[in-house]
């Protein structure tokens, strides 16, 4: 099953030559967004991606670059007739709000929608996967979000099952589901006797507009990709401090403290017009980082296979 990022948005505070935060998430034939700034519907358009496609909307924090284009992207899928139901998934404390974003324009909707409050250290589960949640340090309330895919079943051996005296076919899938088969004299085959240990599912970790924290740190642990605010570089972490926001260098300490594979810099201020400083600090620190583009699609590989 494919995951995909698709970078919507990769700027933060202004509309710059970067479109504001928005990333999509496809996992097999689900799409998820996290964050929805102003622009994110067109950005969608150039992506090549529906809004009817679009199965949940998850918000970091209630500052208006990344929410505010919710009420047009809803009120659009109304128009297309949109008939599923959508949740969107906000911090705790800021429901009412984002409903109250969410009745201003004038029209009818087509579809059951929720609002649902998040704190930190909560999770959604999914077929397949989970959402969990840490808090951020930004000075309001706000979240980071970690999607985990469960492990998989490990390897079948099939010259080991064929040894052991059975065929190919409906029992392999029945031995790879953990379920034991029997022979026709009556012997029981064990899953592990034929199936390797199982397969870690893959992480992707999306924390932006925050401090590098010990919360995020421990969300990212082991991630395969970990999305981080990077906003300024190191000669204005001051201005970083008193704004909530990360350096390129701060990002890249909590991806090592984290052990993550990759680190992808994003809400990047609408101050620097190339971005390579920002990727020269954080690779000092931790190598394996890029930064990420508008419309930067990267996909995230399997483990082991």
């Amino acid at each position: 099953m494919n995951l995909t990022l698709i970078f919507l948005g990769t700027g933060g505070s202004l509309p710059s030559s970067r479109a504001l935060p928005s990333l999509a998430l496809k996992r097999g034939g689900e799409l998820l967004l996290f964050d929805c700034g102003e622009g994110t519907q067109a950005q969608m358009l150039k992506a090549g991606l529906s809004p009817l496609k679009v199965g949940s909307i998850f918000i970091s924090h209630l500052h208006g670059d990344h929410f505010l284009g919710l009420a047009g992207l809803v009120q659009t899928m109304s128009l297309l007739g949109r008939e599923e139901p959508l949740t969107i998934y906000v911090p705790s404390g800021e429901g009412e709000r984002v409903e109250t974003l969410l009745r201003l324009p004038r029209y009818t909707p087509t579809f059951e929608l929720e609002v649902r409050e998040l704190a930190g250290g909560e999770e959604v589960r999914r077929e397949g996967y989970r959402i969990l949640t840490s808090s951020t340090v930004h000075g309001v309330e706000g979240l980071a979000f970690s999607l985990e895919e469960f492990p998989r079943p490990g390897r079948l051996d099939p010259k080991r099952a064929v040894e052991l005296g059975l065929s190919p076919g409906p029992v392999f899938s029945q031995l790879k589901a953990g379920k034991p088969v029997h022979l026709p004299g009556g012997r029981e085959i064990r899953p592990e006797e034929v199936v390797g240990p199982p397969l870690p599912g893959r992480k992707v970790v999306y924390a932006v507009d925050t401090r590098p924290c010990e919360e995020v740190v421990a969300l990212a642990r082991g991630a395969d990709v970990l999305v981080h605010d990077a906003m300024f570089e190191e000669e204005q972490g001051e201005k970083a401090k008193e704004r909530g926001h990360s350096t390129s260098a701060e990002a890249a300490w909590v991806a090592r403290e984290a052990g993550v594979k990759l680190l992808v810099l994003t809400h990047i201020s609408p101050r620097y017009r190339e971005s390579s400083r920002l990727l020269e600090q954080a690779r000092r620190i931790f190598p394996n980082t890029v930064v990420a583009e508008d419309l930067m699609v990267l996909e995230v590989p399997l483990a082991g296979g």
